[in-house]
């Protein structure tokens, strides 16, 4: 302990709490946060409408999740969160426009539908009173 100085000493703890201080300021490990936005994009790729209505979003969402996934494996933890969470929002918007897609796609179908109906029912009507009366037996 004679060769240290008392000014290498005072640097080497100043270092290492420093180092302490620095990754108590991270938080815990967001597995939580991570384990949601996987489960929220998983849902939103299965579903299927998300893809086709809102692959931008959905993109995003995966992105988010990588990045999350790189910062929790380098201990930026604040970050990953962070990411993790955007991704979920991200996941979950994809999601309600793949369902508002749908709808509106579902809702065109029955207009065309009715449409269909209403002239197939004028059709029907003007036949019936072109056509010559039937005589009574």
């Amino acid at each position: 302990m004679r060769g240290i100085t008392h000014g290498a000493m005072a640097l080497v703890l100043a270092t290492g709490c420093g180092f302490i201080v620095g990754c108590a300021g991270e938080g815990p490990r967001p597995v939580e946060e991570i384990t949601r936005a996987q489960t929220l994009i998983g849902a939103a790729d299965r579903g299927g409408t998300a893809q086709k209505y809102a692959p931008a979003d959905l993109q995003r969402a995966h992105d988010e999740l990588a990045d999350a996934d790189r910062s929790n494996s380098a201990g930026k933890f604040n970050e990953a969160r962070a990411f993790a969470e955007s991704a979920a929002a991200d996941a979950n918007l994809a999601a309600a426009r793949g369902a508002d897609g749908d709808a509106k796609h579902a809702a065109q179908e029955v207009a065309q539908s009715n449409a269909t109906l209403r002239s197939e029912s004028v059709r029907a009507s003007d036949a019936a009173a072109q056509s010559p009366p039937v005589a009574p037996n």
